[in-house]
């Protein structure tokens, strides 16, 4: 997901913001791309440098509602043209240190306990942009966000069946989000300390 405006980065394209030479979203893409049959990027506008190598998928839903508009949009795309997927896998695009187990993880923890949607959690927090989604949910961006109006990715997610699956975070919090300037800073450390790229 990298349709968001990135005001608390001063409104710069987030996705592409270098940390230690490489753009956030080169970093996300790279961790993901292994876990998943396919990688598509949630883009509303097209940057006007090159973008790696993957379809932009933008919002079926214009006014940057935010990251639910995303991920229904990519159910959406993936039932139309995938049919025989069984789960959209989501990644933010501000986290560059995703496991790289996180898909077969929580695919395996929303099996075993018939959850339509498993998120990350770490740290007594819980991931909703990480997160494995079941093409048995029947909502649409349309019914979700026009008829009911939800905005909240935790409304959404505690109206379905859902589970979490908790990662460690010694030495790091894997799902470490860039946010601010201060948040990039920390993380050029983190990666630099731990040889992360």
């Amino acid at each position: 997901l990298a349709g968001g405006r990135a005001r608390r980065m001063g409104g710069v394209e987030k996705a592409f913001v270098p940390l230690n030479g490489r753009s956030l979203i080169e970093r996300v893409a790279e961790r993901a791309a292994p876990q998943v049959s396919e990688l598509l990027i949630n883009m509303n506008e097209k940057p006007g440098h090159l973008l790696l190598p993957y379809e932009i998928l933008p919002d079926l839903i214009g006014g940057f509602l935010g990251p639910l508009t995303g991920i229904l949009s990519g159910l959406e795309w993936m039932k139309e043209n995938r049919a025989d997927a069984r789960w959209l896998a989501s990644f933010p695009c501000d986290t560059p240190f995703l496991p790289n187990d996180c898909v077969a993880r929580l695919i395996a923890r929303a099996q075993d306990t018939d959850s339509l949607v498993a998120c990350a959690a770490s740290g007594g927090r819980r991931h909703n942009v990480c997160a494995v989604w079941s093409a048995k949910i029947a909502e649409t961006a349309h019914s979700i966000l026009n008829e009911r109006g939800y905005r909240k990715m935790d409304d959404f997610i505690d109206a379905l069946p859902h589970i979490e699956a908790e990662f460690a975070t010694d030495p790091i919090d894997p799902f470490f989000n860039v946010n601010t300037p201060e948040d990039l800073t920390k993380a050029e450390t983190i990666a630099a300390r731990y040889s992360l790229g």
